[in-house]
């Protein structure tokens, strides 16, 4: 899969007098209480950063997101769950498709580091009336928006964006190409239940073709020292898949040939959603074969090691792509995957709203 623009990048220079009239002078954003400071701010420090998706994300800026993340957990936790930490800045979640995790917890993550929030859907947009993408954009940012929260069911189209506004723009999902706020909740996930991601067997069984979960996914694991295991039905697996792996670290991306050899021995089975709001080229003969041999059933999980955590990005197929028995079992950490969620989403925020654009 070709890559349209590197994950974090540096925005163009508007033209002068665009840039003048928009300055603004904003106190910088104390650190909330009970975060730890960065271990290496400047990472994320500077006007025009993005975040796109992971392939140009170093592991150390993983990292710092990850351990960031610790701290808005601990936030989340207290009985008054709100900071001053991006109070005076400005979040618009611009959602061109349908979403209630990701928009949700976005929203939530803004609101509680104190920042004004603002949601727009196409629906309710003056896309419908045929306003083009760029205009939208341009419009919400003379409002002076510090972070843009972007879908679109066309992928690049947030790396469009990145290139036309001053805002920092972050990625919630671009067509079949990248989340990379889902994949660093599942690196937090991991990270939490098993002590580490390095060495780790990671089986992403399912619509790999069309998830932009599991490409995140791959970028994030196999940079973190993961060994990603991938399964599906030949139909839905890209053929671009080696180009995923950038061979940085230790990390490895193989192909499995059976469902079992997916599963046996992996530290956790992510299941990915099948598609079928994309699938115009009918992929597969049924939805009850798919289930007989690529669901993920309690028999199959057995395979797995011992207290192996069962994941999925959601919204979940019971019966097709999972049994719900084992959505739903001991091994599940679906749910606390929504919950880690809302603190990455609160790291990834603050460290480009408070401080890339301190100076805004």
């Amino acid at each position: 899969m070709a890559r349209t623009r590197n994950a974090v990048a540096t925005r163009e220079a508007p033209p002068a007098g665009r840039a003048a009239g928009r300055a603004r002078k904003t106190p910088t954003a104390k650190r909330p209480e009970g975060i730890s400071p960065f271990t290496q701010p400047e990472l994320w420090n500077g006007p025009g950063r993005h975040l796109l998706d992971l392939d140009h994300v170093s592991p150390q800026e993983i990292t710092e997101i990850l351990r960031s993340a610790d701290g808005m957990k601990e936030v989340l936790s207290r009985r008054v769950r709100k900071t001053p930490a991006l109070r005076g800045k400005t979040i618009v979640t611009l959602f061109f498709e349908a979403s209630t995790r990701t928009r949700v917890s976005f929203e939530q993550a803004g609101k509680v580091l104190g920042a004004d929030v603002i949601n727009v859907t196409a629906s309710t947009s003056s896309v419908t009336k045929g306003e083009s993408l760029l205009n939208t954009v341009r419009t919400l940012e003379s409002m002076h928006v510090d972070v843009l929260v972007m879908r679109h069911p066309h992928s690049g189209a947030p790396y469009f964006v990145a290139r036309h506004v001053d805002a920092a723009v972050v990625n919630a999902g671009d067509g079949t190409h990248a989340h990379p706020t889902q994949a660093l909740l599942d690196l937090y996930t991991i990270e939490s239940r098993l002590g580490g991601v390095a060495g780790k067997k990671i089986a992403i069984i399912g619509d790999v073709l069309y998830s932009r979960v599991a490409r995140s996914n791959i970028w994030g694991l196999s940079k973190m020292g993961a060994n990603v295991t991938l399964y599906g039905p030949p139909t839905l697996m890209p053929p671009d898949l080696p180009d995923l792996n950038p061979a940085t670290g230790p990390g490895a991306v193989v192909h499995a040939a059976s469902m079992d050899e997916a599963v046996d021995g992996a530290d956790a089975v992510m299941m990915l959603r099948i598609q079928r709001e994309r699938q115009a080229a009918g992929h597969l003969p049924s939805m009850r074969e798919y289930s007989q041999v690529y669901g993920l059933n309690a028999k199959r999980l057995a395979l797995a090691r011992p207290g192996a955590l069962v994941m999925h990005p959601g919204p979940m197929n019971e019966g097709i792509e999972i049994s719900p028995d084992v959505a739903h079992g001991a091994q599940a950490v679906i749910e606390e995957q929504v919950a880690n969620g809302v603190a990455v989403r609160m790291a990834v925020l603050y460290m480009l709203a408070a401080r890339g654009n301190s100076g805004r």
